[in-house]
């Protein structure tokens, strides 16, 4: 699983800039005045070839009333989740009374901890971070959040003392098939009825999973392994005990699959949360399974009501078809294996090189690229550059143009000629010819039309001469 990193510190010490900088988003919310975190933001950063997930926190404050005493209880439970903490601190103020009590809390953690000054654009490195010494933190690291400062140096030290993971050790052979959903949308009933017994806790109650779990499974002679994850919740219903961090475990789950299985309640509207879970599972590359969860009992109504909201809301995911189930009844799981056979087996779908050109040529014949600068954008050859998801190159002429829409078409082209189900498909545009094509020599010139052409160039020489005369 991708580690977990975790931004503590007290108010306005810049890790919400920290956190921006580390994502390359603009996710959190920065502004010049205490406590504009209130809640956390989850992204994913990388050093080289090691990702990894980091939490930007509200403010630690150790004496703290209200919402103030709500944030620093998140942060605490962030601790207890991180497999690796920074603690921000302002290098233009100095250690603060604050700063000394959090560094005495990350003291008495088994966690390892980095100690991260910040704000410290224009001062010499070694001199501003000195006084933190006094913090009993190991050697302080002087950064700029704001000016990217210091960031590759920061991470690399953080990531040190953590096993190194690759994101292609879940995709083997066998299936890792994550169960998400909001919570109470029915993931661990669902789960119970794919292994048909009863394995993990369910309860009428938000929360009741608390961490992700990971059971073997064997059906029809296919072995597949289940995650069942903790509900993902909105944010401002997410305010204290264990359920607070359930949203990483989710997250982190997704990270290991390579079938996610997205459970959506019947019963109730698509909402933001549902929309952005599909897209995040979308952003990671992920083979999705959409389960309409507790389809029984509801009229023709409520049915036409649900797939409509489905098209409307979640049309970015059109090549996930929807299966209506009821995972209280075991109605409709049957159908959920082969969904998931063929998401996988499209993940990992050879294409071949000539096939792959010929479906390009097609596009573009039907639908050609737009014109930028006033010449026609030229698309020449196509090739598969990975696989979990489809990766395809297309190399080509002005293809630093080509819009979004006119890529999302060739994916869909790519995928209904290929067949692809479940699985989204990636096309990366390189300027220039085909790289795998095999130049053709140069015709050698016979001893006559050298003669001539040589000729021709004296000639030449000899009227520009007359003319500048």
């Amino acid at each position: 699983m991708k580690p977990v990193v975790v931004l503590v510190g007290r108010p306005n010490v810049g890790k919400s800039t920290l956190f921006n900088a580390l994502t390359r988003r603009r996710d959190a919310i920065v502004a010049d005045q205490p406590g504009v975190t209130r809640d956390r933001q989850y992204g994913e950063g990388r050093v080289g070839d090691r990702p990894y997930l980091v939490v930007d926190t509200g403010g630690l404050a150790t004496q703290a009333q209200g919402i103030a005493a709500l944030m620093t209880a998140q942060s605490r439970q962030a601790m207890d989740e991180a497999d690796a903490i920074v603690f921000v601190v302002d290098g233009r103020s100095g250690p603060s009374g604050d700063d000394r009590e959090i560094a005495q809390i990350l003291r008495r953690l088994s966690k390892p901890v980095t100690l991260a000054v910040n704000k410290t654009e224009g001062q010499e490195p070694g001199s501003a971070a000195a006084e933190f010494f006094a913090l009993g933190l190991g050697d302080p690291l002087a950064i700029s959040a704001a000016h990217g400062e210091g960031l590759d140096a920061l991470m690399d030290r953080v990531l040190a003392p953590l096993p190194q993971v690759s994101e292609a050790e879940a995709l083997d052979d066998i299936p890792r098939i994550a169960v998400a959903g909001r919570p109470n949308v029915g993931k661990s009933t669902l789960v119970n009825a794919l292994l048909g017994e009863e394995r993990v806790v369910v309860a009428d109650q938000p929360g009741t999973t608390r961490d992700s779990i990971r059971i073997p499974l064997r059906h029809d002679n296919h072995d597949y392994i289940l995650i069942d994850t903790a509900g993902v919740r909105r944010r401002t219903h997410v305010d204290e005990g264990v359920e607070s961090y359930s949203v990483i475990k989710t997250l982190q789950a997704i990270g290991e699959a390579n079938v996610v299985i997205l459970v959506l309640d019947a019963r109730r509207e698509i909402s933001d949360q549902d929309v952005g879970l599909a897209g995040y599972i979308l952003e990671q590359g992920r083979s999705l399974v959409l389960a309409v969860n507790k389809w029984d009992g509801l009229d023709d109504s409520q049915r036409a009501w649900i797939r409509r909201e489905i098209e409307r809301k979640l049309s970015f995911v059109v090549f996930a078809p929807p299966h209506f189930i009821s995972a209280l009844e075991s109605s409709g799981i049957a159908a959920l294996f082969p969904a998931i056979d063929r998401a996988f087996a499209s993940a990992n779908a050879d294409l071949p090189t000539a096939q792959l050109n010929r479906v390009l040529e097609k596009a573009v014949q039907a639908t050609p690229p737009p014109i930028a600068q006033r010449r026609r954008i030229k698309l020449k050859f196509a090739h598969q550059s990975g696989h979990n998801p489809p990766r395809v190159t297309i190399f080509g002429n002005q293809v630093a143009a080509v819009p979004d829409s006119y890529r999302r078409y060739l994916a869909n082209c790519f995928r209904d000629a290929f067949h692809l189900e479940g699985t989204p498909v990636r096309i990366d545009f390189k300027q220039g010819e085909n790289p795998f094509a095999v130049k053709k020599p140069k015709r050698k010139q016979s001893p006559r039309l050298h003669a001539l052409a040589q000729r021709d160039e004296r000639i030449k020489k000899k009227k520009k001469q007359r003319e500048r005369g």
